[in-house]
């Protein structure tokens, strides 16, 4: 535990042990912790300049440990007061870096390649990373792994920041089993996400500082990518962005007032809203096409579509998905 601030493990020890006698000598601790009393001495020595203990004047020499909560206090403003420092620094770095770039543009360096399955993966941790306000991403097959693993790390990871996400899914996405219900507990997480029939490509965008595309859709060459710092192309995809997600069907799972449960399955309505066929909702929520049919007759009826995308964007409208 004390490692978050700098102390180390054998350090942290001999600390917790000279809190439960207050004072002592390095032998007695060496004797409690089974340890050789030259490493317990030093280890001593450093808690005494970390302010985690004194010395007692006298002779046998003894030390006194600081209580607790103040050490740690201490030692967490300590750690702040560095991390600020790294953070103006880091900031004052990143604006010289900008007018350099500003005062002798280079095209190379708004885009880099980003080749390999590993450095494409350290590409997507770096943009969850720097995002300070959003993630907006389009999600469409195909996947080179399961799209389903680790959603919920991730959004425990931005939850402390307030990061927000905006995802765009193509619909065919949702026909992957198991596919649906993971979107719904990214929505429970906090995402706002929407479904499309015209998804045109896999992106993630960080804010308005960079953008992470795949060189192509091919399967078994997804593991390259170009990441596309502030320029005209970086605007040009946010607009294509916003776009998509302005054309695109709201996805989530609004209840009624008066009741526990939706007024229609809200599984149905989104995919219906996208456009997705009798065939591929049955696939996608484990029914039969003809429980299918009697569904969509259903809410049909009840919202006087006439047709079936008519009644799946009344839903909508209405807020029932």
């Amino acid at each position: 535990m004390w490692e978050a601030v700098g102390i180390s493990g054998p350090d942290a020890a001999t600390y917790e042990a000279l809190l439960r006698r207050r004072q002592a000598e390095a032998a007695e601790l060496a004797d409690d912790l089974g340890l050789p009393r030259g490493q317990i001495t030093r280890s001593l020595g450093r808690l005494v300049e970390r302010g985690l203990a004194t010395r007692l004047p006298g002779r046998p020499v003894r030390f006194a440990s600081v209580p607790a909560d103040v050490a740690a206090s201490s030692l967490i403003a300590e750690r702040e007061r560095d991390l600020l420092r790294l953070r103006t620094h880091a900031q004052q770095l990143a604006a010289k870096h900008a007018r350099q770039r500003s005062e002798r543009l280079d095209p190379a360096d708004l885009i880099e390649i980003v080749d390999g399955s590993g450095n494409l993966q350290n590409a997507l941790v770096r943009l969850q990373r720097v995002a300070q306000t959003e993630i907006r991403s389009f999600d469409r097959p195909p996947y080179l792994e399961d799209p389903i693993s680790g959603n919920a790390e991730q959004y425990t990871q931005t939850a402390e920041r307030a990061l927000t996400y905006r995802v765009v899914y193509h619909s065919s996405a949702l026909e992957i089993p198991g596919r649906i219900d993971d979107v719904w507990r990214r929505i429970q997480h906090g995402e706002r996400a929407r479904v499309s029939s015209n998804v045109p490509m896999k992106m993630i965008l960080c804010d308005d500082q960079l953008a992470l595309i795949p060189v192509t859709s091919d399967r078994h060459a997804a593991d390259a990518a170009y990441l596309v710092h502030p320029s005209s192309m970086l605007d040009a995809f946010s607009e294509l962005f916003e776009a998509v997600w302005e054309r695109a069907v709201p996805l989530n799972r609004i209840r009624s007032a008066d009741t526990d449960e939706p007024p229609v399955h809200t599984d149905l309505l989104g995919l219906l809203a996208a456009g997705a066929t009798d065939e591929t909702i049955a696939r996608t929520l484990g029914w039969s096409v003809r429980t299918v049919h009697r569904h969509v007759h259903r809410m049909m009826t009840e919202v006087g579509a006439e047709t079936r995308y008519q009644a799946g964007m009344e839903a909508v409208r209405r807020g029932w998905a």
